[in-house]
């Protein structure tokens, strides 16, 4: 991916994101706040937005204030590429986002050389630059993968500031330690002077301050912090959320572990996963009421986010938000910050429990799988799956009262939400997708049981 990306110019990516002549003006002004604010699924009240109530955290190192809501540019929208092949990022929802974050106090951009395809740096650089670099704190990563040979890693980390259009990054990550081990992790970045190179380029000021993103083992993670006396980390990035504080499942490790070691060391936190790939926003129903009817007016995606924005150490915590209303949403949570009481953190464990009982594939959407190439849309399928288990859309038997209802909607909903040419059937068990994987799903395996059930369903008659 790094090769394809590197022999491509601006006007190939222009070509690719759709972006028209107005979005590429340096001089673009700031998205009118006069749009009506939209309603936020889930029941929040159309309520103004504030532009002036953001709650800002300060970084230890170097004093910043960043903006408690952190926008992670993973997920930007995308439509239908012209020539029928695939998607393209959507420059002008990216713009407008970006600018109705920014004029509502986001200041925080969280992106990668590999999200989106490969295309997230461009677009965002192309949507930061018509505003203040001064103003804005940009994250990107070392997303070293397959290939981390010196020569390759410190290419790829001056794309990063090629696409970007900056001559400096604010917050600069070792991306997704952990996979692989302790031995991967060094020869990602030790073995092959990658550390010895970066901690140069912060004393230079290229890099402002240098942290690490963590999935999978506790013993990398530890390791990578018995390096703090001697690399000095301005911060580190944690998944964290109200199911994950003590019940993390695969190879991820509690939140709460994870979050303590950072407080022995004052090292700020950033968050990722607050909604756990968007499962504590759509969560059962008997669950949603039991959330609304404590804080009737908050939508249920706050809850996560107030639990994610409470410790006093998180920096700022992210959220891959491709919608406005969830911007929106998200802002309001956090203008200002509401923390969180103790009898609320005791409600939010009792319901992490009651989570815990829905048999959901641990998918967050984070795409690290795709593309497929036998042209699965994986995170689709599932997606859709989880989203069934949740409405209760699973049926088990043809005794089931609502079995007829929920075969309609489960087989209907699969075939309008995942093209047939990219439903799990098409599998042929390579295992390409499942070493990217951050939560360690065996995901030919899921694919294998989510097309049987499919088929069981098809043959079964009324």
């Amino acid at each position: 991916m790094e090769e394809h990306n590197k022999n491509i110019n601006r006007r190939d990516f222009l070509k690719i994101v759709g972006i028209s002549a107005a979005t590429t003006t340096a001089a673009a002004t700031l998205y009118s706040c006069k749009q009506k604010d939209g309603v936020t699924p889930g029941g929040t009240a159309s309520t103004p937005v504030p532009t002036d109530k953001m709650t800002y955290r300060t970084s230890v190192a170097q004093k910043d204030r960043v903006s408690l809501l952190g926008y992670g540019c993973m997920r930007w929208p995308t439509v239908p590429s012209p020539d029928g092949k695939g998607d393209m990022i959507d420059q002008d929802a990216v713009n407008e986002l970006v600018d109705y974050a920014i004029a509502h106090g986001v200041n925080y951009f969280d992106t990668s050389p590999v999200y989106v395809q490969g295309w997230s740096e461009k677009s965002t650089g192309i949507a930061l630059k018509r505003h203040p670099r001064e103003k804005l704190f940009i994250a990107t990563k070392l997303s070293n993968f397959s290939n981390y040979s010196r020569e390759n890693s410190i290419a790829m980390y001056r794309k990063s500031f090629e696409d970007l259009q900056t001559d400096y990054i604010d917050y600069y990550l070792l991306h997704s330690i952990g996979g692989g081990g302790t031995e991967a992790f060094k020869a990602r970045y030790i073995d092959n002077g990658m550390m010895e190179f970066l901690l140069k380029e912060r004393e230079a000021g290229r890099i402002r301050n240098l942290g690490f993103s963590f999935h999978g083992s506790v013993d990398t993670y530890d390791y990578a912090l018995s390096l703090h006396d001697e690399v000095k980390w301005d911060f580190v990035q944690i998944q964290l959320n109200y199911v994950d504080w003590k019940h993390a499942s695969g190879r991820n490790v509690n939140a709460d572990y994870l979050y303590d070691e950072l407080v022995k060391r004052n090292i700020p936190a950033v968050i990722m996963e607050p909604l756990l790939g968007g499962r504590l926003s759509n969560v059962p129903t008997h669950i949603m009421t039991r959330l609304k009817q404590r804080r009737p007016e908050d939508s249920v995606a706050s809850w996560a986010f107030r639990f994610a924005g409470s410790p006093e150490l998180v920096l700022t915590v992210l959220s891959g938000m491709t919608y406005m209303e969830h911007l929106q949403d998200n802002i309001r949570t956090y203008s200002p910050l509401i923390p969180l009481t103790e009898d609320d953190k005791e409600f939010l464990e009792e319901t992490a429990q009651l989570m815990l009982k829905y048999p959901t594939v641990p998918c967050n959407d984070c795409k690290y799988c795709m593309p497929c190439p036998y042209g699965i849309d994986i995170p689709a399928v599932l997606i859709h799956y989880n989203k069934c288990v949740n409405e209760g859309n699973v049926p088990k038997s043809q005794q089931d009262e609502n079995y007829r209802q929920a075969r309609r909607a489960f087989l209907v909903g699969y075939d309008r939400s995942v093209p047939r040419l990219r439903q799990a059937s098409h599998c042929i068990g390579c295992d390409q997708c499942s070493p990217h994987c951050p939560q360690s799903i065996n995901i030919p395996k899921e694919l294998r049981r989510i097309d049987a059930f499919v088929e069981q369903l098809k043959q079964e008659t009324l």
